[in-house]
């Protein structure tokens, strides 16, 4: 297998862990390891009380994928894998979907994964863009993309980098689209419970048997160190394949991460009304920038804790680059995307996004001056 470099991981590589502000997090604020055992509620005190070291259950710990599964109910603890983060997930879920001369259809942008892995596997690709000028989805143009030999759709939302959302109905449609045709949709849906509505869709894992769900703690749930992601699926031969091929990648989770996702889970309407404080503050910190700032323009995103803003004053990639080495943020410009259009991503996630922006608009002045 050869894969292509992964330019969003590299780009974040070289810069995230050498600058004072990450603008272009993808995250909400990381919790501290004594705030989410404080979370903790009895059982779950008493299992990290006593933890041992030892290697855990393939699949993840039961109680965890109970947890889980409460998220995409009716499904149950075995409908559901663990994972090593949602890119472990993706990687296997690949390989478990997909064989060469394959086909898949994927909304775009999209990261990277979600369809290199496929190009790697010796499958083909075809792309259905989000609308620009919206980012909304064109359904018809999904099943207008299906092919004899298409084996999954793949989708993301809410997605990054738009933050857009999809509509009850779309989804509804990729569904039947995905039933017809006998194939799977794979649907990220990592920022899940970020809608600024309150209202998310349902998952696709529960909502149709050809369903495949990819969760994380990551990015809601503020813990991405924990690197807990999961699959949920009602699909028996389809989860037989995933354990199958991850077998081959981590064979199992960490065992305090195990502990961690469950009382982060448990505790979840804490959490989540956290990530939504935090977004909500920063989106009226966003809405006052973008309104009085011609020099950017954005479509408001309705979902997930990042954004996807065009910069109309000087090529992006130079400005993005500037910006990091010169005031130390960083943001992700749409290249790393592959996508063309000036866009840059920008997060919202995070507590010092204020002192971030002002640092970027102070920038910015000088910059175009």
């Amino acid at each position: 297998m050869r894969i292509a470099d992964f330019a969003l991981e590299r780009y974040f590589a070289r810069w995230e862990f050498a600058v004072r502000h990450v603008l272009g997090a993808s995250d909400v604020e990381p919790f501290s390891l004594a705030e989410v055992l404080a979370l903790a509620d009895d059982d779950s005190r008493r299992r990290w009380d006593a933890l041992s070291l030892g290697y855990t259950e393939t699949a993840g710990l039961p109680a965890l994928r109970a947890e889980i599964a409460s998220l995409h109910e009716p499904l149950g603890a075995d409908d559901v894998l663990t994972f090593a983060g949602a890119e472990e997930g993706v990687f296997v879920a690949m390989h478990a979907l997909l064989e060469a001369g394959d086909h898949a259809v994927v909304v775009w942008p999209a990261y990277q994964s979600l369809f290199e892995i496929a190009r790697s596997i010796g499958a083909s690709i075809t792309f259905v863009p989000l609308d620009p000028r919206d980012w909304s989805l064109d359904v018809d143009a999904v099943a207008a993309a299906m092919r004899p030999n298409t084996r999954v759709i793949v989708v993301n939302f809410p997605h990054s980098p738009t933050g857009a959302q999809l509509p009850a109905d779309r989804f509804a449609r990729l569904i039947a689209i995905a039933e017809l045709h006998g194939v799977h949709l794979f649907s990220d849906e990592v920022y899940r419970f970020l809608e600024q509505d309150g209202r998310p869709l349902p998952t696709a894992a529960a909502t149709s048997p050809r369903g495949v769900s990819l969760g994380v703690m990551s990015k809601a749930f503020g813990m991405p160190g924990a690197r807990i992601g999961w699959i949920a699926t009602p699909d028996p031969s389809l989860r037989a394949r995933l354990a199958a091929v991850r077998d081959y990648t981590t064979i199992c989770s960490s065992a305090p991460s195990e502990i961690l996702a469950l009382i982060g889970l448990r505790a979840r309407s804490r959490i989540i009304d956290r990530a939504h404080e935090i977004i909500s503050a920063n989106l009226r910190v966003l809405d006052a920038f973008f309104a009085a700032d011609d020099r950017f323009t954005w479509i408001r995103p309705r979902a997930g804790s990042v954004g996807f803003p065009q910069f109309l004053a000087g090529d992006v990639d130079r400005f993005a680059a500037d910006l990091v080495e010169r005031a130390g943020v960083l943001v992700l410009p749409g290249s790393q995307f592959g996508y063309a259009g000036n866009h840059f991503r920008l997060g919202f996630g995070r507590r010092d996004m204020p002192t971030a922006l002002e640092r970027m608009r102070e920038f910015v002045a000088s910059w175009t001056s």
